[in-house]
This record gives structure tokens, C-alpha cells and sequence, in this order.
């Protein structure tokens, strides 16, 4: 996610969401000022993160949300990540 998504718990939001959803993964920020986000899930459960992704939390303002599809892990938990 790029836009104002450090500094306004946009992880903590987001690993809450997932949990949420019973996905598997992590978010974590990345040096550039964007976050990034690795899950799995069925894809309903992973197009309901991905419209949270879109709002962020309240404080957020998100300009951009970019997707691609990696391999499965098998992770049963999603962490923030540092």
C-alpha cells in the first residue's frame, strides 16, 4: 500500500482484519513509507482484505494498492512484522 499508511496503525488495523477473516500471513512496513502485506486465504476472504487495504484505517490515506500472486506457505497465523 502506498500513501499515509505509516504512523497511523495501519499494520495493527490490518493484522486485526485478517484475523478477522481467518487469514494467514504478515503486514510490515517497508523503508520507502509503503506497507506490505503477504496473505492467504480463499480468494472471498483475501478480496475482503484487500477492499480494508483500500480504506486503511481511520487516519489513513491510501493512494495505491498493488497485487500479485506468490505461492502458498500453509501459515495458519498473520504477525506484524518489523
Amino acid at each position: 500500500m502506498r500513501g499515509r499508511v505509516q504512523g497511523v496503525g495501519y499494520r495493527a488495523g490490518c493484522r486485526d482484519r485478517a484475523r478477522d477473516l481467518g487469514l494467514g500471513g504478515w503486514v510490515r512496513n517497508l523503508p520507502d513509507g509503503s506497507v506490505e502485506v503477504e496473505a492467504e486465504g480463499t480468494a472471498e476472504q483475501l478480496a475482503e482484505l484487500r477492499l480494508w487495504c483500500e480504506h486503511g484505517p481511520e487516519g489513513a490515506g491510501v493512494s495505491g494498492v498493488g497485487i500479485s500472486q506468490i505461492g502458498l506457505t500453509g501459515q495458519d497465523w498473520f504477525e506484524v512484522r518489523r
